[in-house]
């Protein structure tokens, strides 16, 4: 969606492996195997690109079975453009494509880096221990 002298637009879709990996390591997050990327972004369920007059900075993906479990992942902006209200733009395009096509019963997750919980507080996202859930994870190469 794009607003009227916005040099901002959020579109659907997913980047490239290349675009991807840049995009992810632009913002600080850790790089992914390019043949990691390549199996993982034709499994998206939902993606957004965040573009400035055109140029990708910015994305988000939705990833899931399509029915029961869904998570949110890979929301980045480039540095440049952080502080402007981008990662809420993408945000809302996630959460608004989970609103129309997400069975009424399915669980959405999320991993929130620091103060990025602000963020995903105001899209209605909770903190799973106060619901005596805690969030956990493995790595594959063990660390």
């Amino acid at each position: 969606m794009k607003r009227i002298n916005d040099p901002y637009e959020v579109g659907e879709g997913v980047p490239s492996v290349e675009v991807f990996r840049r995009l992810r390591t632009d913002a600080g997050l850790s790089d992914k195997a390019p043949e990691a990327v390549a199996i993982a972004l034709p499994n998206t369920w939902y993606g957004a690109i965040l573009r400035h007059e055109g140029e990708p900075i910015g994305m988000g993906r939705i990833i899931g079975d399509g029915g029961t479990a869904f998570q949110i992942v890979d929301i980045c902006v480039h540095p440049a453009h952080q502080g402007r209200g981008l990662g809420k733009r993408i945000m809302a395009a996630l959460t608004e494509e989970l609103e129309r096509r997400a069975p009424a019963t399915a669980y959405v997750s999320l991993i929130a880096d620091g103060p990025a919980r602000f963020l995903y507080e105001k899209f209605g996202f909770a903190d799973t221990a106060g619901h005596d859930s805690i969030g956990m994870y493995r790595l594959m190469n063990g660390s």
